[in-house]
């Protein structure tokens, strides 16, 4: 699924800046009222999202609701955030996309071709600082922190890593995804640095670490995806905790072991944005308000993401689907989603510089 390779490369597609021209139907920036977004979204009576497929993050359930409450039909073309961007920057307004679900990386990149319009909806105070842009020109609808998933058909369970420093102790091999392209692999790579002392601003620790990985042969070529994982071609594979959680569901829950690395783990967010261009603006809105609201988030956690709302109250069954929040000792922010954009544009050729070179 392309939904599942969030391409990050999306600052350097779109390095030279052009504005996006105004759709004559979109909707001002955060001063429509809730009745007058509610009346006209049902006027418009269709969503159309891009990235935002039935099967990620339990999708289907949101969109089922705000068709039943609001009569709003929906339809998604499921693509990665790099195509998502460039989607709403060439589409014209008769057929725009009206919302997309990116990578809190890519998100100044949208900001900065100015293809989306501002909306802070009604939970706005209720969003963390680090997951969303003042302006209100994108805000987290969920979270995911990187976690390590051991096959214990390939590794015993009782090696499986709880740190990065077991991770370097190991004999089995690491799949970390492409670096240059998956936004998986490129947290992964920051998540390494923290532990090790890094932040968005310095990657060299993560590059360092994944580099001595290298120069041992334990880096996997095998991209950690769900088909994968079910042929047993994985040992360990680093990857965000709510696919970890949704791949081993529909594997056999029990076959993996899920662990959250003890020192250290990064977590983010991904983005609902809206098309400054889009063919149905109100509707939009409706949707990212109602992806806040309590249903929308319990929907997010049906499908093994954390809501970003921490007020939401999840029933028990959905709270038994995620990783206790017990289990994450050491998490790390990005303090500055413009830095971390542009780091991850670099890091692709750093990591073949630094680590792939060093094999």
């Amino acid at each position: 699924m392309l939904k599942r390779n969030l391409v990050v490369a999306a600052a350097a597609v779109f390095a030279v800046t052009s504005l996006a021209g105004c759709s004559s139907k979109k909707a001002t920036a955060t001063s429509d009222s809730w009745s007058t977004i509610e009346k006209q979204a049902k006027k418009e009576g269709k969503v159309a999202s891009v990235g935002m497929p039935d099967t990620w993050a339990n999708w289907i359930g949101t969109w089922s609701d705000i068709k039943s409450k609001y009569s709003i039909a929906h339809t998604d073309t499921d693509m990665s955030s790099a195509q998502e961007l460039q989607k709403f920057k060439q589409a014209k307004s008769s057929d725009s996309p009206d919302i997309g679900d990116i990578g809190l990386n890519v998100a100044p990149t949208a900001v900065e071709q100015n293809l989306v319009t501002p909306y802070k909806t009604k939970y706005w105070k209720e969003i963390p600082s680090w997951a969303k842009d003042k302006k209100g020109y994108y805000s987290a609808g969920y979270s995911g922190s990187i976690v390590f998933i051991t096959d214990t058909k390939n590794v015993k369970a009782a090696d499986a890593p709880k740190s990065w420093a077991d991770l370097a102790k190991g004999d089995y091999k690491v799949s970390i995804g492409d670096v240059a392209s998956a936004a998986q692999a490129q947290y992964s790579v920051l998540a390494a640095s923290y532990a090790n002392g890094g932040s968005e601003n310095d990657l060299k620790p993560g590059l360092d670490y994944f580099a001595k990985l290298g120069a041992k042969k334990r880096l996997s070529t095998v991209e950690p995806n769900i088909q994968n994982m079910q042929k047993g071609e994985l040992k360990v594979a680093v990857m965000w905790d709510f696919n970890a959680l949704n791949y081993a569901h529909h594997i056999d829950s029990k076959r993996f072991k899920i662990t959250v690395p003890t020192d250290g783990t990064v977590t983010s967010g991904y983005t609902e944005i809206i098309n400054k261009n889009a063919a149905h603006p109100y509707a939009a809105k409706l949707a990212r308000n109602f992806i806040l609201s309590d249903q929308g988030q319990i929907n997010l956690a049906k499908g093994y993401a954390r809501p970003i709302r921490s007020s939401v109250k999840l029933p028990a069954d959905v709270e038994k689907k995620l990783i206790p929040q017990s289990e994450y000792k050491k998490v790390f922010h990005v303090k500055s989603n413009e830095v971390w954009n542009k780091a991850t544009v670099k890091l692709g050729q750093q990591w073949q510089d630094k680590v792939l070179g060093s094999k």
